[in-house]
């Protein structure tokens, strides 16, 4: 630490560097600092003299970071995530509440955890939850949440990951639908009539399929969040493409079933995500083992509903590749 502050001219210096390569603006930064433009200017100057180093190099609207500047960056933002969430930590204890942040997409959120908010209270009352939503691929950092929910290989030099599920997809519909489309839903040799689709998804259905079907569906139905294209296979409008770990509530209420009995292991695993540099809090491992728990339960009472899915055994597989 003595060797740190002999490196640093001051701790101000930090926070202005940190938002002008954030804000890729010294303007913006000014503003968010409440203080000069040229105030940032020469206390960046003072940065940069004190390392004998260019952290900025100017652009077009703004600036950009130097591969020095990047490395600082970088490793500035990791530690001030670390101390924010540690005054969050201190501030939570004080006031007897603990929260606890997921990455996760709208899909999830809103046709399985939210199902789910009663009893989650239950099991935790004194946690208050929130989401950072993913309305598209299910990618992206997890630096500024405690877990995050992704499709990776496993852990890495910076990640922890617990595996959930292989990644399973089930065509879907409502019971209605089904009803009123006879076999011509249930056929694994025809496409439906109609389908629902989530723009630029992969897998899709032309991916999964095709081999088995026969002709094009007459109708498509095409969005860009998941949380809709659930929605609309509830309300009866067509057959949608389930990820199991988005729609597993639904199957096992039968709001919505199997359109045919086939699914899809695609290959990825479902993982849950946290940073190795953010203190392991007890309670964030509590809420990621409930939902691993949950899940697993989901997958059960699923295959006890459908067995000839074979769900069961997919669910527990772990792909080696």
């Amino acid at each position: 630490m003595e060797k740190l502050r002999r490196s640093l001219p001051s701790m101000n210096g930090l926070f202005t560097f940190e938002a002008a390569a954030r804000c890729g603006n010294f303007s913006r930064a000014a503003q968010e600092l409440n203080v000069t433009p040229a105030a940032v200017s020469r206390m960046v100057a003072r940065l940069e003299e004190h390392l004998e180093t260019t952290l900025f190099v100017r652009q077009p609207g703004g600036v950009g970071l130097t591969e020095s500047g990047r490395l600082l960056f970088d490793a500035i933002a990791r530690g001030f995530s670390v101390i924010e969430n540690a005054l969050r930590e201190i501030e939570d204890r004080r006031i007897g509440i603990q929260t606890v942040s997921l990455s996760v997409s709208t899909g999830f959120t809103t046709h399985w955890m939210m199902p789910r908010m009663a009893d989650f209270k239950k099991e935790f009352p004194a946690v208050d939850l929130r989401f950072q939503l993913v309305m598209g691929a299910l990618a992206g950092p997890v630096n500024d949440v405690d877990l995050g929910m992704r499709f990776v290989g496993g852990s890495d030099e910076r990640h922890e990951a617990v595996f959930i599920m292989p990644e399973i997809l089930i065509p879907i519909c409502s019971p209605s639908y089904r009803e009123s489309h006879g076999s011509e839903a249930t056929d694994v040799k025809r496409m439906p009539d109609t389908t629902i689709n989530l723009s630029d998804a992969q897998p899709n259905w032309s991916s999964l399929f095709s081999p088995l079907n026969e002709g094009d569906a007459v109708n498509s139905m095409i969005f860009s969040d998941y949380a809709i294209v659930v929605q609309a296979a509830l309300l009866g409008q067509g057959v949608a493409l389930g990820w199991l770990n988005v729609i597993a509530h639904w199957l096992r209420t039968q709001a919505l079933v199997p359109a045919r009995e086939q699914l899809m292991i695609t290959g990825r695993q479902c993982h849950l995500v946290r940073l190795r540099d953010k203190p392991a809090r007890p309670i964030v491992t509590q809420v990621r083992d409930w939902m691993i728990g949950e899940l697993n339960a989901d997958i059960v009472a699923v295959d006890a509903l459908y067995p000839t899915l074979g769900l069961k055994s997919a669910g527990r597989s772990k792909s080696t590749e």
